[in-house]
Formats: structure tokens, C-alpha cells, sequence
């Protein structure tokens, strides 16, 4: 069941309106590092390649990610999420604030700045990854005080995110508050994590992969109809009012009490999903606070998704990208 087409000027319209548009975004931060380098030989003392350093880069990962994809889009990011007190907990402020993200980073001197580290060749061919983390959960008064700035920056938000990837800044506590703050009157979205299930009760758009809704309903997804269920048996299962669920190259299933349906994947070329969920949640979220419904909002998300998996990393997307691939999309 694809669902009903949208009048391709108003998703324009909405896609030119996100401007401006304040997200709350909660959860887990991390810093993606890049090690680029050439690879010519393979090293004599192992089977592995050698890669000759070239140079090396940063970028904003898991909820930092987020809230890179809102800014980028022209939205106003607040990032809530905990770090280590350590030189990468000062690189990631650094890097939130020249992207145009008002971060409250909270520093836990017991806990390191979750970083993921990549040796990649100048191909953007990926040779080993090292990550750097602590994935116990917060508490005690590093968890008030998460608690505390989600009250503080929500009154100003038009919609919340919270996202989660089970490194510990995600408690039911800090769930419940984010849910909370929202209230019945912005949207609270959630990227989940299948171990969390039970946290996101009474959020109002739960963004699964399809990988992650097998595992939540024990039920393959392969079709559109495995979609249909395993989005209903989803959404019962979590309590939530709607699901979005990212499918791959399969696109995604909407289920609502709007609408319900599929949107087929728009990806012109594929060169790395990495973060793209990340780009799904903040263009969902933008444009549910910029006033759109949410099969507006699925349909701009959709192209969003489309646009990034065509870029190295964790990337962003701009309107002109946007509304340039709307455009496409009339046309074609």
C-alpha cells in the first residue's frame, strides 16, 4: 500500500520553512575520527594492509549527528548528552558549536567521551575501526542534572528528540523526562535501541531500522505486508502512537492514525549509509516542528535519507539539496 501522493509544492514550501524551527535533542554523543590514509603494501609482519598517513578529520556522531542534520537544514539544535572530562569531550564542544548546535554536554569524570576511530584509505575503503566508550548507564547526580537541562531547554523546543544508541545517557528516568516535557503538545521522537523498548512509552513517532522491529516482534520483515504487521505489532509493543520503520533499500513504512503505507526508497547512488537514521530523525523532527503533518514530514525525511547515503560518513543535508531533490522527483 504506497501511500497517497503530496502536493509536491507544499512539500517545497514546508521543506523552505524548516528554517528556525527548534529541536531539543537528548542522548548519547560521540565523536567520529577519521584516519585516512594510501594503501600500497601489505605489512610483512601480519596480513593486514599498511596505511600510510595522509591526514585525519572529525566528525559529530550519534545524537551529536542529530543535531548536526537540524542545523544543517537551517533548524535550531540544543544537544543534551554526557561525556568523559577528557580532550575529546573538549573537540566535540568545539566541533557542536561550529556547526551551529548549542550543546550542554554534562562531563562525567568517570566515564570516557565515546569515540569511534576509522582507518580509512583515501578510497573511503574502511581497514579497522577502534571505539573508545563507556556504556553504563548514568545515575545518581550525573543523571539529575540530564534530567534537570531537559526541563530547562524544553519549554523552548517545538519538538524533542531523543536518541538513543545504549551508551548510557538514555535511562528510563531520562526517557520519561523527555517525554514528559513534551507532553501532548510538541512531538517526541525516538530512535530506539531493542533493549530500551519499555522506556519509550507514550512517545509519538518511534523510528526503527527493520532489523531492530524483527527483533522487538520476533517477526521477519521481507514484504510490505511483514512491514504493515511488524509495524503495528511494534507500535503495541511499545506503546507509542506512530512508527516510522526505515527499511534499507526497501524505503520505509509509515503507520499512523493519519496514514499508512509505504514510501520507496529514493537513493540515486549508495556510497555509505552511515548515519542515515540520524538524517531520518532530525529531518522528521524539523518538519514536525515546522508545522508539517507527519506523511509530510516521512516524505521529506525520505528524500533527506536518499541524498546523505550518497556521501562519505556521517553527513548532513541542506533545503537547496532538499528542495532540489523534490524538484527531481516532480520531474521524473
Amino acid at each position: 500500500m504506497l501511500l497517497p501522493a503530496l502536493d509536491p509544492e507544499r512539500l517545497r514550501r514546508v521543506a523552505t520553512s524548516l528554517t528556525g524551527a527548534h529541536v531539543l535533542v537528548v542522548g548519547d554523543v560521540m565523536l567520529d575520527r577519521f584516519i585516512v590514509g594510501r594503501v600500497t603494501r601489505i605489512s610483512p609482519e601480519a596480513p593486514v594492509p599498511v596505511v600510510a598517513f595522509d591526514h585525519e578529520m572529525h566528525r559529530l556522531g550519534g545524537a551529536a549527528n542529530v543535531a548536526h542534520a537540524i542545523a544543517a537544514l537551517g533548524g535550531e539544535a540544543t544537544l543534551i548528552g554526557v561525556t568523559g572530562n577528557d580532550d575529546t569531550a573538549a573537540t566535540l564542544t568545539h566541533e557542536c558549536r561550529e556547526s551551529g548546535i548549542t550543546p550542554s554536554l554534562i562531563g562525567d569524570g568517570g566515564r570516557r567521551t565515546t569515540t569511534k576511530v576509522r582507518v580509512v584509505t583515501e578510497r573511503n575503503q574502511q581497514v579497522a575501526r577502534i571505539d573508545y566508550e563507556s556504556d553504563v548507564e548514568i545515575t545518581g547526580d550525573i543523571e539529575r542534572r540530564v534530567i534537570v537541562d531537559i526541563q530547562r531547554h524544553a519549554p523552548r523546543a517545538r519538538a524533542i528528540v531523543v536518541s538513543d544508541y545504549l551508551k548510557g545517557c538514555v535511562t528510563n528516568a531520562v526517557a520519561q523526562a523527555a517525554i514528559a516535557a513534551a507532553g501532548r503538545t510538541i512531538p517526541l521522537l525516538v530512535d530506539p535501541k531493542v533493549p530500551h523498548l519499555t522506556y519509550y512509552a507514550g512517545a509519538t513517532v518511534i523510528t526503527p531500522n527493520h532489523h531492530e522491529a524483527e527483533m522487538a516482534t520476533h517477526r521477519r520483515v521481507r514484504t510490505h505486508d511483514d512491514a504493515r504487521e511488524g509495524a503495528r505489532m511494534f507500535r503495541e509493543r511499545t506503546r507509542c502512537d506512530s512508527v516510522l520503520m526505515t527499511r534499507g533499500d526497501q524505503g520505509m513504512w509509515l503507520l499512523s492514525n493519519e496514514a499508512e503505507g509505504y514510501l520507496p526508497s529514493v537513493a540515486r547512488e549508495v556510497a555509505d549509509v552511515t548515519g542515515a537514521g540520524d538524517t531520518v530523525i532530525a529531518t522528521l523532527a524539523l518538519a514536525l516542528a515546522a508545522g508539517a503533518s507527519l506523511a509530510e514530514s516521512a516524505r521529506l525525511a525520505n528524500e533527506a535519507a536518499g541524498i546523505v547515503v550518497g556521501k562519505f560518513g556521517p553527513s548532513t543535508v541542506t533545503v537547496p539539496e532538499l528542495v532540489q531533490a523534490l524538484d527531481t522527483a516532480t520531474t521524473s
